[in-house]
């Protein structure tokens, strides 16, 4: 095996780069119970990928949850959990299923071994002793074959007039942050958005003037939530909906009331509403703090009854309100 200290080739480095421009400094993950071993593969990818170090399954499944590496390196001979055992776990949950797996093993294999890791869902299977430049080169493979599979997810889960999530996506975000929201204790907030009177608006200023309003009203939307891990999507029709984790009622009553005040800013006339003469919209704000077997699709029938009031209301307004044990409705003019 090549000493790990071994100095790239250019054609290596050119390749590296590829990586980096897709990807900045992708996150590597090793999980190996030998302390030797994790050296070894650190000292290897340190200076081109941030490289995150596990010595078990389980270890490794917390550090998932933490933050999602790019691609996971993976022993197969460990004493708690088998690696194959890892592989299975990490492709059964939705969150971790798309990361892609390399085994590497020291120990003695044969082609049944091979078969079991690539049935799991590993993408390669490593050998050691292993050559430097050959492990360097699968890794980058892998990661570009990633980034090219997030990329055509990616554009699955757009919706294609506004460029903001689309439904799928929608439902997909806010399964896995009522999981999380579950794990962590903290609150899950969302936000139903609808544009008041749409229809009328279609019908005096013509289909193509609704689709560049809500074009710039999902852009308005996105400019608002300024955080990563919050969604805005298109949750159907004239309808958005804004998932913002780690976020109490208060917090999403703030940040729904920016976006009704940011829409109205767009200044887009509006011949037909009985609001005012621009465009507006209301806003439905719900919040909870979920618990093991609690469902998502209560936080939403929370979110579309205040939705529902604030419209009854007058509309252009923010109506909340915690759910889903809560029924204390705030109410935000």
């Amino acid at each position: 095996m090549e000493s790990p200290t071994s100095e790239p080739s250019a054609q290596d480095a050119a390749a590296e780069a590829v990586v980096l421009r897709l990807g900045d400094r992708p996150r590597l993950m090793v999980v190996d119970d030998q302390l030797s071993n994790l050296q070894l593969l650190a000292d290897i990818f340190k200076h081109d990928y941030e490289v995150c170090l596990c010595e078990s399954g389980p270890e490794a499944f917390a550090a998932c949850q933490e933050r999602a590496p790019d691609l996971i390196l993976l022993d197969v001979m460990m004493p708690d959990m088998s690696g194959y055992a890892v592989c299975q776990r990490l492709k059964s949950d939705p969150q971790t299923r798309h990361i892609p797996v390399i085994f590497i093993t020291a120990a003695r294999q044969d082609a049944a071994d091979e078969a079991l890791a690539l049935d799991l869902g590993a993408v390669d299977f490593i050998l050691k002793p292993f050559h430097v430049r050959v492990v360097r080169a699968r890794v980058r493979a892998h990661l570009t074959l990633k980034y090219q599979a997030d990329a055509l997810r990616k554009l699955a889960l757009v919706d294609g007039l506004t460029g903001v999530a689309n439904r799928h996506q929608f439902d997909v975000v806010l399964d896995a942050e009522w999981r999380r929201s579950i794990r962590s204790g903290q609150a899950l907030s969302l936000i139903l958005i609808d544009v008041d009177f749409f229809k009328e608006y279609n019908d005096r200023h013509g289909h193509p003037a609704g689709d560049a309003c809500l074009t710039a009203i999902a852009s308005v939307l996105k400019r608002v939530v300024t955080r990563s891990h919050d969604l805005v999507a298109r949750y159907g029709g004239e309808e958005f909906v804004c998932v913002l984790p780690d976020t109490t009622l208060e917090g999403a009553v703030a940040k729904g009331v920016e976006m009704e005040k940011a829409v109205r800013a767009l200044d887009v006339v509006h011949g037909k509403s009985e609001v005012c003469g621009v465009v507006t919209i209301s806003l439905g704000v719900a919040s909870s703090h979920p618990l093991q077997g609690d469902l998502p699709a209560g936080l939403v029938t929370s979110a579309d009854g205040e939705l529902y009031l604030a419209k009854r209301l007058g509309r252009g307004r923010v109506q909340a309100q915690e759910a889903p044990r809560s029924l204390n409705a705030v109410h935000v003019a």
